[in-house]
């Protein structure tokens, strides 16, 4: 008997992490600028939060924060396994260096969800206005990939 219940919630486990990019969160990494950690908290089947803790080697480094509110488009581009989603948003994000740094951060981006993976892998750019401690325009970018729990 307890053989049986041990089997069963390994094949819910698993089946339970199949096809997860789209719910839960993800946690993985962003190469780029800027490089580091990156987080995503899906809120609806359109919608989510993402984040990153990252270093930002411009500027003579410093330490990046961000978070965007996400919406998904999965019409725009058919691809005939998993699924790739334009995804489009408005964040803002805090730069700790020689001065700190407050800005907006627009983004917009494809993401590969693998078909039968909790995986998915991003490809952004993002336009920067910061406002503190003085206005200037930047445009970010970066790639990574993101494991759904």
């Amino acid at each position: 008997m307890k053989k049986w219940f041990v089997t069963a919630i390994l094949v819910l486990s698993a089946y339970s992490f199949s096809g997860a990019q789209d719910k839960g969160f993800g946690l993985g990494i962003i190469l780029g600028e800027p490089t580091g950690i990156s987080g995503k908290q899906w809120l609806s089947a359109t919608s989510a939060i993402d984040g990153a803790a990252a270093w930002n080697f411009g500027s003579g480094g410093y330490l990046h924060l961000h978070a965007d509110y996400l919406l998904h488009n999965y019409d725009l581009i058919k691809v005939t396994e998993g699924r790739l989603p334009l995804y489009y948003g408005i964040g803002g994000r805090i730069g700790f260096g020689d001065k700190t740094v407050v800005g907006l951060r627009g983004v917009v981006g494809l993401a590969y969800q693998f078909s039968g993976a909790p995986v998915d892998a991003f490809l952004e750019i993002a336009p920067l206005m910061d406002l503190v401690p003085g206005t200037s325009f930047h445009v970010q970018g970066g790639i990574g990939a993101r494991f759904y729990f």
